[in-house]
């Protein structure tokens, strides 16, 4: 029963971030894929501004471990407003949930933020 209560929010939320829920009645999205392109990425970070959250998504070129330096070949940037990348923080936290509950969970390393250089 729980499953089934967590699966409604889960749509309720989709919804809401695809704009469906406006109060004015439902409304259908048509997504349009025409001019979409396909990027794999294995890295990803992020910043932001008051008015801006910006995604940065690459590809780790670095094959052996105990390497110096990390190179990352960045291939996209998303540029977000803050409603946005809430409904998208929201999307992915569902969406990590149901994962893990098919598939087990992923255990994540924590890691220190490297040290900033002096200038």
């Amino acid at each position: 029963m729980a499953q089934k209560a967590e699966e409604k929010a889960t749509k309720d939320a989709e919804k809401r971030a695809a704009g469906g829920d406006s109060g004015r009645g439902v409304q259908t999205v048509r997504w349009d894929d025409s001019n979409m392109s396909s990027t794999y990425a294995n890295v990803c970070n992020v910043s932001s501004t008051r008015e801006e959250v910006t995604l940065l998504f690459g590809t780790n070129q670095s094959w052996h471990m105990g390497q110096q330096e990390l190179t990352v070949q960045l291939s996209n940037r998303v540029i977000l407003n803050p409603f946005a990348a809430k409904r998208l923080s929201i999307l992915l936290t569902n969406i990590m949930r149901e994962y893990e509950s098919r598939f087990g969970a992923l255990p994540m390393e924590a890691q220190a933020a490297p040290p900033k250089e002096q200038e």
